[in-house]
């Protein structure tokens, strides 16, 4: 049986095929992509890299790879992300990072945006079993609480042991973690919360991913549109 490090590094090696050469793409977050950045570089592709995530542009620097600043591009070719879950309609589930607002973004302006996980994260339809990551102007933070707890949502403003008082995002926003339960529509849902005033966006991925690329033990599967 391959080890789980063994099924990412199969899972970052696929990833390859779909990057092309002398283009622009964007990177997210996670052990995956830190093994795709080891390819890129032994390939030595000639590519820029935008991404939501320090670490990740952190690790692109160490290695030599050029890294854009978002706000200077318009569109990229190709970007690659993880995820907490994902269904078979490509509808996706962010929640630990903090940085859906502009991996989001960068899904949008991706002309294939593609999530790499192994098979536990693949489920037939979402089961919110993960918070809906909620990033909101602190101004907004009672008005959005009322508003979500409105639509059945269970909310905590998000806080670590490691920082006195609520964590702020890259953006300099606060971060709500909402719970819910019997979701029956996912793409109102998702409306509906976006709609909500102070709301930046969450971390919900619908009508964003166009492929997902499946690890296991037996291979790599593709789920796409």
């Amino acid at each position: 049986m391959k080890t789980g490090n063994d099924i990412k590094k199969n899972c970052a090696q696929a990833a390859l095929q779909y990057i092309p050469n002398h283009s622009v793409i964007g990177l997210g977050g996670g052990s995956t992509i830190t093994y795709l950045i080891d390819f890129i570089k032994e390939k030595n592709l000639q590519i820029k890299i935008v991404t939501p995530s320090a670490q990740t542009r952190m690790l692109c620097l160490q290695k030599g790879l050029e890294v854009l600043h978002t706000s200077s591009v318009e569109q990229v070719a190709v970007a690659f992300d993880g995820c907490d879950q994902v269904d078979h309609h490509l509808r996706a589930l962010k929640s630990g990072g903090g940085i859906h607002t502009k991996e989001k973004l960068i899904g949008h302006m991706a002309d294939d945006y593609i999530l790499l996980v192994d098979k536990s994260k693949v489920v037939d339809t979402l089961t919110f079993q993960h918070p809906v990551v909620l990033e909101v102007l602190e101004d907004s933070l009672a008005y959005v609480t009322k508003a979500v707890r409105a639509l059945g949502g269970k909310t905590t403003i998000r806080t670590s042991n490691a920082k006195d008082g609520f964590i702020i995002s890259d953006n300099g926003h606060l971060l709500i973690d909402v719970q819910f339960e019997n979701v029956t529509d996912i793409e109102k849902l998702e409306n509906n919360l976006k709609n909500i005033s102070g709301v930046i966006d969450t971390s919900l991925f619908i009508n964003v991913v166009t492929k997902v690329l499946i690890a296991s033990d037996e291979g790599i599967t593709i789920l796409s549109k």
